[in-house]
C-alpha cells in the first residue's frame, strides 16, 4: 500500500487527502476493509454498537416496523444498509424482525450497497438463510426499481474521505499527502477560490480561530447521500454515528481536530503511518449532513444521543421484563445507553424523504442542529 501511494504521487504530485484516505481504506485488494473482516469487535480494532450483543439489531428492527407501518404497509418495501460490514448488524435486524413483525418481514427486500467484492461475497454467504436479498456494488443499481422504506448506516458517515485543513496565517490550508524517499509526510497548501466545494464547505466555520488549528471537512456528503434518495420512493435516512452539530464539533478550542486511527483497539492520530493497516475516521459534521440532506429536497426531522433513541425504542421491551430481567439483555442496554459509555458519544440523525414533513419539534431540531429553518429552502 505504501509503495503504491507513493508510485502515484511520484506520477501525479502530492495527493489530497480524501484520494489519500480513499486509497488506503477503499483499494479493492490492499485497503483496510478489503482486509478479511476482523476489525470490528473486542478482537479486532474498534468496538462498535453491533459488538454490544443483538440488542443494537432488534431495536432497529422495531424501529424500521414501525416506519413500515407508518408508510401503509406497502406490499414491498426496502431496507438499504451502507457499511453492513460482515453482514452481522443485518442479521441481527432480520432475526428481529422475523420474530416480532412477520408481516413485515415477510415483504421486506434487504439490500446492501457494498463497493467491495470481498466483503460482498461474505455478505452473500452470510445473509443465505434469509429470503430476498439484494447485494449492490453500488446504490445507483436500486434507482430503476426504487421502492419506499429505509436506507441507513451504523457508523458509515465517520468513513467517508474527509479534507485535513488547518487554519494559519489568517486563512486556511489543506494538508496534502507527499513523500520524500518514501517517506509520507504532509504538505500545507492555501485553499484558493479554485476549490469552490472546499471553500463552501469552510465558509460557515468562520475564522474564529488559533493559528495552527487543525480540523477536518467533508465534500462529498451531498454525492454520498443523493443516490441514496433515488434507491427509495419515499420513507426515511436513518444515520448513526458518532459526532457533533457544527459550533460543538469546530469549536476553536478543538484546536487538534477529531482524527483517529485504529488499530487494537488503540487510538493514534498519524494516518500516514502503515496505510491499509490502520483504521482512518473522524467525527462527523451532523450540521452539513443536515444541510446536504435540506439541498437534495430532503427533511431533516430527528437529532438526538442515542441514549434517548434507544431509550426510547427499547421502552417497551423494558416493560415486558418487569420483574423478570434478563442481565445479558440489560448489559447490552447500559453500555449503549450509558453516557460514559456509547450513549453520548453517538448521535442519530434521520432525515424524511418528503419534502413537507415537519419535525415534531422543529425548534429543538434547528438548535440542536445551529441549522437556520430557511436555509436550503
Amino acid at each position: 500500500m505504501r509503495q503504491l501511494i507513493v508510485n502515484r504521487i511520484t506520477k501525479d504530485g502530492p495527493l489530497p487527502f480524501p484520494d489519500f484516505m480513499a486509497t488506503a481504506l477503499y483499494h479493492p485488494d490492499l485497503g483496510y476493509y478489503a482486509r478479511e473482516p476482523c476489525q470490528v469487535g473486542r478482537r479486532g480494532d474498534f468496538f462498535t454498537s453491533v459488538s454490544t450483543g443483538p440488542l443494537f439489531g432488534t431495536v432497529l428492527a422495531r424501529r424500521f416496523a414501525a416506519e413500515w407501518d407508518a408508510l401503509g404497509k406497502p406490499e414491498s418495501w426496502r431496507l438499504l444498509e451502507l457499511g453492513a460490514h460482515d453482514a452481522t448488524l443485518a442479521t441481527d435486524i432480520l432475526t428481529a424482525l422475523h420474530q416480532t413483525a412477520p408481516e413485515a418481514a415477510a415483504t421486506v427486500e434487504y439490500a446492501i450497497s457494498e463497493p467491495l467484492p470481498r466483503l460482498r461475497e461474505i455478505q452473500r454467504q452470510t445473509l443465505s438463510p434469509f429470503p430476498n436479498i439484494r447485494i449492490v456494488e453500488h446504490p445507483d443499481s436500486l434507482a430503476s426499481h426504487p421502492l419506499p422504506g429505509i436506507a441507513f448506516g451504523n457508523e458509515v458517515l465517520d468513513a467517508l474521505p474527509f479534507h485535513l485543513v488547518e487554519f494559519r496565517a489568517n486563512t486556511w490550508h489543506q494538508l496534502l499527502v507527499t513523500h520524500s524517499d518514501d517517506h509520507l509526510s504532509f504538505e500545507s497548501r492555501p485553499i484558493t477560490a479554485a476549490q469552490p466545494a472546499l471553500t463552501d464547505a469552510l465558509a460557515p466555520l468562520g475564522t474564529n480561530f488559533p493559528d495552527g488549528y487543525r480540523t477536518e471537512v467533508r465534500t462529498n456528503t451531498t454525492s454520498f447521500l443523493q443516490p441514496v434518495t433515488r434507491a427509495l420512493t419515499r420513507g426515511t435516512m436513518i444515520w448513526l454515528d458518532y459526532g457533533f452539530a457544527r459550533t460543538e464539533l469546530h469549536h476553536p478550542d478543538r484546536t487538534k481536530g477529531t482524527l483517529r486511527t485504529f488499530s487494537r483497539h488503540r487510538a493514534a492520530d498519524n494516518p500516514l503511518d502503515s496505510p491499509g493497516s490502520l483504521d482512518i475516521t473522524a467525527h462527523v459534521d451532523f450540521t452539513a449532513t443536515a444541510e446536504a440532506a435540506r439541498a437534495l429536497g430532503t427533511t431533516p426531522t430527528l437529532f438526538e444521543t442515542q441514549s434517548a433513541w434507544i431509550t426510547r425504542l427499547a421502552r417497551p421491551l423494558l416493560l415486558e421484563m418487569e420483574g423478570n430481567p434478563n442481565p445479558d439483555f440489560l448489559r447490552q442496554f447500559q453500555t449503549l445507553t450509558h453516557p460514559a459509555q456509547l450513549g453520548s458519544r453517538f448521535h442519530i440523525l434521520e432525515i424524511s424523504l418528503d419534502p413537507a414533513a415537519t419535525p415534531s419539534d422543529p425548534a429543538t431540531l434547528n438548535h440542536r442542529l445551529n441549522l437556520n429553518p430557511e436555509s436550503n429552502r
